[in-house]
């Protein structure tokens, strides 16, 4: 199956936007067509009927699968930031880690630096996915 990467990249964010789990994105692994299933919205295509075979479909990964989420936010802080490790290690283990990460980010002047290190390392991630996966990128 062939997908444009652009196409992926737009699903994997749609996927990982907001609520863990409550969307879902699959590419057919015979024509490489994508489909998205989301529980807050009424006004959206149908999924196939066979949409849970997994040799059908390929159901596109969460953040965390590929370790696109706290360990992504740790391995940045101890590059970046390696002062603030303890404080950033702390932060992940209550409820509102991530608005705390990011005003910390914001407070020492790395949330540029951090939006382009987690795309390079998000677009990375996925490229190596579609290899483990047997899905040829177009572009």
């Amino acid at each position: 199956m062939v997908i444009k990467f652009s196409e992926l990249l737009d699903l994997f964010e749609i996927v990982n936007f907001g609520l863990p789990h409550s969307h879902e994105g699959y590419i057919s692994k015979i024509t490489g067509k994508t489909y998205y299933y989301s529980d807050f919205s009424d006004d959206q295509p149908d999924l196939p009927v066979d949409i849970g075979d997994q040799t059908k479909y390929l159901a596109i990964p969460q953040k965390n699968d590929l370790n696109l989420g706290r360990e992504l936010a740790m391995d940045f802080v101890q590059k970046f930031l390696p002062s603030e490790f303890e404080n950033a290690r702390s932060m992940f283990q209550r409820k509102g880690a991530y608005s705390r990460f990011k005003a910390l980010l914001e407070n020492h002047g790395k949330t540029e630096e951090w939006h382009k290190y987690e795309k390079e390392c998000t677009e990375k991630a996925l490229r190596e996915w579609c290899i483990e996966q047997n899905v040829e990128i177009d572009g």
